[in-house]
């Protein structure tokens, strides 16, 4: 008679069952994960991009941004305060030297002129009329001076006579010693008259100068405004394109703002801009490349704009080439900071194959397989990655991305 199995023993016998089923699914798992890079995988050529090893120069570059910019751009502002009569040419015009961009209405400078030019005809004329006062004056006590010369002549003889009325017995002493004093005193009298010639001469010096200073004061002003008034003439002083004017139309302007902007495209340069973390990297005579699709222009950087706006530093590029006709206005470009450069090194193609770091996995092409080796990277650009060892100059490398292989020691390339 058969006995019935109990409970207990049926559930842990299902357990048991179920473990090892795990165990085992797990054990192959594990074999294929581990046996997974010894297994020959394969790829098609057609999937793959490939570049070879050789030797050559490589340059270590920080990626920023440009604009391309006019070179010389000129900023014509308002000589004078005056209205805007009219405009005669529209951003994008070319121009060519002395042609007409803007006409003002120059009226109230033109009556400030005339004005100014009335006062310095009356300073004029009152120059020339001090000049007859002083030399009036002048001339009176010129005069007067010679008067006295000629009182001490007769009061000499007055004195001599004196003396020979007195030696004969007609005369006194006192009238010898007035005589006498009456001559000191002339004599006191026109030296007191020539001393005041002298100063009447340096004054006469001085008020005319003053007042011919104050006449050239008037004339430079009254220059400087004529000056102003032919500036007002708006023309280009150069031949080039038309970036911007100012249309309103009777709208009243003030001395020194801006009316019109001219550029000369035949020359460009390129304003960059870069992150502050890189600011340790930038400075002056830096070699720079410029990417404008597949071209690349060169030049290095003339000035580091001091300040930082949101995180930004801006930088001007001048070009070797400025005047190359890929170049145009407002264009935005790659920029590329050259830090460092090492020359007649290895290098290869750069690819989505280098992910950036030092120590990389990369397949090398042969005989119909990929096989996998590990090597140094050293500097790396746009175009180049330095392949520092564990390969030589010929051999050809595997450069799109082989992240599915990462486990393969080999691949056939069917």
């Amino acid at each position: 008679m058969d006995k019935e199995i109990a409970l207990e023993v049926t559930t842990q016998k299902r357990r048991k069952a179920v473990w090892v089923t795990l165990i085992t699914i797990a054990g192959l798992i594990l074999a294929v994960w581990v046996l997974r890079g010894y297994i020959k995988s394969s790829i098609d050529k057609a999937e793959i991009t490939t570049a070879q090893v050789e030797i050559g120069n490589i340059e270590n570059t920080i990626n920023a941004t440009g604009e391309v910019l006019p070179e010389f751009e000129e900023i014509i502002t308002s000589p004078i305060n005056a209205s805007i009569k009219n405009a005669l040419m529209d951003a994008g015009n070319k121009v060519n030297t002395g042609q007409s961009i803007i006409t003002l209405d120059k009226s109230a400078t033109q009556t400030e002129y005339e004005k100014l030019k009335f006062q310095l005809e009356s300073k004029r004329n009152e120059i020339s009329k001090l000049k007859l006062d002083l030399g009036k004056s002048f001339y009176d006590i010129q005069s007067n001076n010679d008067i006295k010369q000629l009182r001490i002549s007769n009061l000499i003889d007055a004195v001599e006579n004196a003396k020979r009325l007195y030696k004969a017995g007609g005369g006194t002493r006192e009238g010898i010693e007035q005589a006498e004093l009456n001559l000191k005193v002339a004599q006191l009298e026109k030296k007191q008259l020539e001393n005041e010639i002298k100063n009447k001469q340096q004054t006469m010096r001085i008020e005319i100068k003053e007042a011919q200073i104050a006449a050239a004061i008037q004339e430079n002003d009254l220059n400087e405004l004529q000056r102003k008034l032919n500036l007002a003439n708006i023309i280009a002083t150069r031949k080039g394109v038309i970036t911007y004017v100012n249309k309103n139309i009777g709208a009243n302007i003030h001395e020194g703002e801006t009316l019109a902007r001219i550029a000369d495209l035949s020359s460009f340069k390129v304003q960059g801009s870069i992150s502050d973390n890189s600011l340790d990297d930038l400075h002056s005579g830096i070699p720079v490349i410029i990417r404008i699709n597949d071209n690349q222009l060169r030049g290095h950087v003339t000035n580091v704009s001091p300040s930082i706006q949101n995180s930004i530093i801006s930088f001007d590029i001048q070009l070797d080439d400025r005047s190359n006709k890929l170049l145009r206005p407002n264009m935005k470009v790659d920029v590329f900071l050259v830090t460092a450069t090492h020359n007649k090194i290895m290098r290869v193609a750069n690819g989505p194959a280098f992910k950036g770091s030092n120590l990389q996995d990369i397949f090398v092409v042969g005989n119909g397989k990929a096989q996998r080796r590990t090597v140094h990277i050293g500097l790396t650009n746009f175009d180049y990655v330095e392949v520092m060892d564990g390969v030589k100059p010929g051999d050809e490398i595997i450069t799109s991305d082989m992240s599915g292989y990462k486990n393969s020691k080999e691949i056939t390339i069917n």
